[in-house]
């Protein structure tokens, strides 16, 4: 099971794929998820991250 923020995240790649920009994609999961959805700047770097191709919506491994 995925949790909210996973759940956005591959709600933003469903977009990307819709051609939806990456201010669209912040509108939309703001309406949808409110005060719970990613920061602007999430949206933005997922947004990148996946129109550039990445096909994991996975956080990436972080030493420690």
């Amino acid at each position: 099971m995925c949790d909210e923020k996973h759940e956005q995240r591959i709600n933003v790649k469903f977009l990307v794929k819709l051609k939806k920009t990456p201010t669209e994609c912040y509108k939309m999961l703001k309406e949808a998820y409110g005060e719970n959805s990613l920061s602007r700047a999430r949206v933005f770097e997922w947004y990148k991250r996946l129109s550039e191709g990445r096909k994991s919506t996975e956080d990436d491994q972080r030493p420690g």
